[in-house]
């Protein structure tokens, strides 16, 4: 579906006063050093879009949550001084986003130049949708350009109410965002595959739904997988579950069971996995196999394998898919020509002691190798969720994906069909 609407290529922008609603929401060390620019970096197309249309950028974002306007750890001058670096020109940093301060240096700002405001969530109103607030910040331009997918979830004031005071338009990340995610869902180039993963079940129910009914394979991997075990009678020792999940995993499962029965459908969720006493790089790892019970024949061979082999003790957590299951999965994979992947299989966080792979990120390394193409057949890959991307920025990866996403909670609940009230509230074509 194409997008449907108006964006930077729609309006006339020529020396325009432009507020740029963008999503800098990044993490910051105490010393104001950022560990990953990527929401950053993926903003730059739109700002120099606007630089070359000889526009005045004021850009507005939130970072964290804020206890109030004190809380330092949440400024965004670190924000500018990368900006900055990254654009090869000075970035000024207004010390709010409202108020006389700002509206005199919005006053001042020369064609070409850029603003970059203090954290919108300083202020309680942005978050309330509080019209007079963004009025206040519509005073400062002419134009309002959204471009922060991230937070198009939500009705604030920056994303809502805004849009009402302005000419509202989509700037060149959110186009291609949106763009994406609904491309994938709607007319995707089959096999499609999609591996989730993530803690909670009813965080990602909705995408789940929906992959049932168009997917040709689901994997759910990470922590989300215990619970659906756990649904199936496999005792899960200290492995985190959510019980309260328990009766929507039961109503998944039965309903990835039933559209099996109508055509070839695969709801997969790990047979074998990696436990530990305790969640350190230092921890002794072994492989349970609960279910395909290879590795375990294989590595007790000619006696049959005990039951340790086959079951978590109380005092051990899945921390990892185990080696059958990775396969297992790259093997998927390798039979699919579009792959959707939100959430790690594994504690990737945990750093190793010798190598670059953590003691419990074997499965999602595998799989990341699998969706470069390592085993031979690359699919067309669409990445999201904070952790996931997190991850392969790490692993200085995000260029190897076909789309890589800078919005979690958004980029589910569009994926999940639900309407963004950040898009919606945007001018039509």
């Amino acid at each position: 579906m194409a997008f449907s609407k108006k964006t930077l290529a729609d309006i006339n922008l020529k020396n325009k006063r432009v507020l740029l609603r963008a999503d800098y929401n990044v993490p910051v060390n105490d010393d104001g050093t950022i560990t990953d620019d990527y929401r950053i970096t993926q903003s730059i197309p739109t700002v120099e879009y606007l630089l070359k249309q000889g526009c005045r950028v004021i850009i507005v974002s939130h970072l964290g949550r804020p206890k109030d306007e004190h809380d330092k750890q949440c400024s965004l001058r670190p924000v500018a001084k990368r900006l900055s670096k990254l654009l090869g020109k000075p970035v000024q940093f207004a010390t709010d986003c409202v108020g006389e301060v700002v509206e005199e240096a919005a006053s001042k700002l020369e064609s070409g130049e850029v603003l970059l405001l203090e954290n919108l969530r300083y202020h309680p109103q942005e978050e309330a949708n509080d019209k007079a607030f963004a009025k206040q910040l519509a005073g400062l331009a002419d134009v309002f350009v959204q471009d922060g997918f991230g937070v198009v979830h939500r009705a604030h004031a920056s994303t809502s109410a805004i849009t009402k005071e302005l000419p509202s338009v989509a700037g060149l990340l959110l186009e291609r965002e949106v763009d994406a995610l609904n491309t994938v869902m709607e007319s995707p180039t089959r096999p499609l595959m999609a591996v989730i993963g993530g803690a909670k079940i009813s965080d990602k129910i909705g995408i789940l739904n929906r992959l049932i009914g168009i997917a040709d394979f689901v994997v759910v991997g990470g922590a989300m997988a215990n619970t659906f075990l756990l649904a199936q009678g496999i005792d899960m020792g200290k492995s985190l579950v959510d019980k309260d999940d328990l009766p929507l995993a039961r109503e998944i499962i039965e309903r990835a069971r039933k559209e099996a029965k109508k055509r070839h459908f695969i709801f997969y969720l790990p047979q074998d996995g990696v436990v530990a006493h305790k969640i350190d790089q230092t921890a002794a790892t072994r492989i349970v196999d609960w279910s395909a019970h290879v590795i375990a024949s294989v590595e007790n061979y000619p006696k049959n394998p005990p039951r340790k082999a086959t079951e978590i003790d109380d005092s051990e957590m899945i921390l990892d898919v185990g080696p059958f299951t990775g396969a297992f999965i790259a093997g998927g994979v390798q039979l699919s020509n579009t792959v959707i992947w939100n959430g790690a299989l594994g504690v990737t966080e945990t750093p190793a002691l010798n190598g670059p792979v953590g003691p419990f990120a074997h499965g999602t390394d595998m799989l990341v190798d699998a969706l470069l193409g390592e085993f031979g057949h690359k699919p067309f890959t669409v990445v999201g969720g904070g952790d996931t991307v997190g991850y392969i920025e790490s692993r200085k990866l995000t260029g190897s994906f076909n789309h890589v996403s800078t919005g979690g909670g958004a980029g589910l609940e569009l994926m999940s069909g639900k309407k963004l009230p950040g898009v919606e509230a945007l001018q039509d074509k």
